[in-house]
């Protein structure tokens, strides 16, 4: 019987070896099964990323919700929103959020008043005139008042924000002004030639690379730049001028770019008195109780945005892993 049996396994395995392609069909087997497993792996780990930031989400809501439910009393109160740092579109005195936080502090019933507690070198001119426009449309909606209390300094971008409010008030010694614009920049030409260095910049259009640091700067180029610069000082003029009305003791040095203390702003009509956030809550809004409507990018969001990018990423990689053969 032995015998028997071993001559029918002799034979199996004759018939195996025999069988044509049974190598290739092997390792189709084994591709195609170490492609499920990279493409189950691939899913369970975008489904994990999915559920963190949907925890994620959860948590910002709540944490905000929170915040929100806090900043909004039922009793009388002053409310307040900072402006600090410079003034752009990634920072947080951003419009964006800057707006949003004076929206929320003129919408709450219990805000007698809202105070702009202002400490900025400034910045962005389009930035300050989003804030400004705002402003003036909430104070015209809501019929709010507004004042700015500056700490340290509130020149350039942070006064043409200032200069929305009913009333600006200052320390002695806070730093105001600097009504002017600015564009500035290097150029490298005269070192590139001491150095023998040659600048290959090719533009379609004569004037595109008039910015460009390593190449000359001819005269129709600088009184190109300059009449845009003119022209966004008037504007920021006017709105000193419309913000400030008669209260402003003009000079001319008012408008020169030139800076002065808070009590000499105070003589020019830059200012309006001497106080400080306190102060002003107490005797002007007669409402003690400050409450912050500020708005600062948090921990989740940047958490939310960076797992949004990162899943992004994932499923793209995914996609172009796909097999192109089944």
């Amino acid at each position: 019987m032995s015998d028997n049996l071993g001559a029918e396994s002799g034979s199996r395995q004759q018939e195996t070896s025999a069988t044509p392609g049974w190598e290739r069909a092997v390792l189709e087997k084994l591709a195609f099964a170490a492609l499920e497993e990279q493409r189950a792996a691939r899913r369970w780990k975008i489904i994990s990323r999915l559920t963190t930031l949907a925890i994620l989400l959860l948590l910002a809501w709540l944490v905000f919700g929170l915040s929100q439910s806090g900043n909004a009393p039922s009793t009388r109160h002053t409310a307040l929103v900072e402006i600090k740092g410079e003034i752009a579109s990634d920072s947080e005195a951003s419009a964006d959020l800057v707006v949003a936080a004076i929206r929320n502090a003129f919408e709450d019933q219990g805000a007698q008043a809202v105070v702009l507690l202002i400490n900025s070198p400034g910045g962005s001119p389009v930035q300050a005139g989003i804030i400004n426009d705002e402003i003036r449309r909430l104070k015209a909606k809501h019929r709010k008042p507004v004042y700015a209390v500056v700490e340290e300094s509130c020149a350039s971008a942070a006064y043409y924000i200032a200069v929305s409010a009913d009333k600006i008030y200052v320390d002695k010694a806070s730093i105001v002004g600097s009504i002017g614009v600015l564009m500035d920049g290097f150029g490298f030409t005269g070192l590139m030639d001491k150095l023998g260095v040659e600048r290959r910049l090719m533009t379609a259009g004569e004037n595109k690379g008039f910015l460009d640091p390593f190449s000359p700067q001819t005269e129709k180029q600088r009184a190109f730049a300059q009449a845009m610069l003119d022209q966004i000082h008037k504007q920021f003029i006017g709105v000193v001028k419309e913000g400030r009305g008669k209260r402003l003791k003009e000079t001319p040095d008012m408008f020169s770019g030139l800076f002065w203390t808070g009590q000499q702003a105070v003589d020019l009509g830059l200012a309006d008195h001497l106080g400080n956030l306190d102060y002003v809550a107490r005797e002007v809004v007669q409402a003690e109780e400050i409450v912050d409507y500020t708005r600062h990018p948090n921990v989740a969001e940047r958490l939310i945005k960076r797992f949004g990018s990162a899943i992004g990423e994932g499923s793209v990689k995914a996609l172009r892993a796909q097999p192109a053969w089944r």
